[in-house]
């Protein structure tokens, strides 16, 4: 059997006494307790202190919360040559932004001008991010407040995408179905989808308009119009107030000088035609390489509708503006005229005063003859007209911006 009987030889342990039904306490034991008691109320004091210092604890991120008077537009693709335009603009008329952009065709110079201009607090935010990841998607519509969408992301070369289609299947009509659902679920109650007059393909009758036929002929048209298709499915049964917007072939810079278009070298053989004139103004390559003279046009070249990105952005302020829960919009953006290929050129010799040498090669994959908008529908709903349609000037702009940036924004885009 254990024998609990303690010996007598072992000290005496600190304890209550009772007398008379009543416990006291070792005075030296008291003393003890009430130190700790203290120490502890010191640390919770301190720490409620630093609580309150901090403000990430005193309010919430500006991001985060509805302000009333307050739009706030998340602007995906913020970082790229329309996005970063738009971003500009939205901020100029007051409006809050959030920009996402994994960076892989823009610029991280552009979002630091854009942060430089617009300093203040709860003006604008960059998350780097990719809208192909739903665990990111998800994030970044749980952590903040948004009221609209703006979407621009997407990556949107023609000829880049007859050699990688799965790739643009991929970024552009995924990507949009992620950034859909997160709407849906967080009610996110506005879309301004940036879309394209690539989805018409090569229509049999000029100038196009939104009841033209879509007959796309490349994967980067087909993709935009199955986004175009899903966004379309979904507000059916839903209260979203959508606005699809179809560009035209895009040209032009900020008119300050601010911003402009910096694409990665390694696209330029697919980028837009003005970067390639600069290229070969500037000596960067040893001309200028067009593709097609023996098209059904005038001089044999591709005929386009060139739109300014000031007139582009301008547009997709009036959608926002005009946007109507349960109704869904989509307009051609366009000046209504078609310019050559050939006139470009000469347009461009003339912007930079360098006479260009000119390479004509065969067509290109994926291109089409002739394309321009009727944009009356625009007009007539939107009020928007195109202000800057002098070829020249708008390519002089640009120009102007590319001289002075001769390493476009001169920063890496690494995070």
């Amino acid at each position: 059997m254990l024998n609990f009987a303690r010996s007598r030889s072992q000290p005496r342990a600190t304890r209550a006494m009772s007398l008379g039904g009543m416990d006291y306490v070792d005075p030296k034991r008291k003393g003890n307790v009430a130190g700790k008691v203290f120490l502890v109320a010191v640390l919770t004091a301190l720490c409620i202190l630093i609580i309150k210092k901090s403000p990430s604890f005193t309010s919430p991120s500006p991001f985060s919360v509805s302000e009333p008077g307050v739009t706030h537009v998340l602007v995906t693709g913020g970082a790229g040559y329309i996005g970063s335009h738009a971003t500009l603009r939205l901020l100029k008329e007051s409006y809050r932004v959030t920009i996402v952009d994994n960076l892989s065709r823009g610029n991280l110079g552009a979002v630091r001008v854009l942060q430089n201009l617009f300093p203040e607090p709860g003006r604008l935010q960059f998350i780097h991010a990719d809208l192909g990841d739903s665990k990111s998607v998800n994030k970044i519509f749980s952590e903040n407040k948004f009221d609209a969408v703006m979407h621009f992301a997407a990556v949107a070369y023609v000829g880049e995408s007859t050699l990688h289609p799965l790739k643009y299947y991929h970024n552009i009509t995924s990507n949009t179905l992620l950034v859909l659902e997160s709407m849906a679920k967080y009610g996110v109650k506005t879309l301004i989808y940036s879309s394209t007059c690539a989805t018409y393909g090569e229509p049999e009758k000029m100038p196009i308009t939104e009841e033209t036929e879509q007959k796309p002929i490349n994967p980067y048209g087909k993709a935009k119009k199955m986004a175009e298709d899903i966004i379309l499915d979904f507000s059916k049964n839903s209260k979203m107030a959508v606005m699809i917007l179809r560009y035209f072939n895009v040209i032009g810079s900020d008119p300050e000088g601010r911003l402009g278009e910096a694409p990665r070298p390694e696209l330029r053989e697919h980028g837009r035609i003005s970067g390639a004139c600069f290229d070969a103004a500037r000596g960067i390559t040893s001309g200028l390489k067009v593709k097609g003279t023996d098209y059904n046009t005038p001089d044999g070249t591709c005929v386009r509708d060139y739109i300014d990105v000031t007139d582009l952005v301008d547009a997709h302020v009036k959608a926002l503006e005009k946007a109507q829960p349960g109704q869904v919009g989509i307009y051609n953006v366009g000046t209504g005229k078609g310019r050559s290929v050939k006139e470009f050129v000469d347009a461009c010799k003339k912007a930079t005063g360098v006479n260009i040498k000119v390479d004509f090669l065969p067509r290109r994959p994926g291109d089409y003859a002739e394309v321009y908008s009727d944009p009356a529908k625009i007009r007539r709903e939107l009020n928007w007209t195109a202000q800057h349609t002098d070829l020249q000037k708008s390519i002089q702009v640009a120009w102007k911006w590319q001289k002075s940036r001769p390493d476009g924004y001169g920063v890496s885009s690494a995070i």
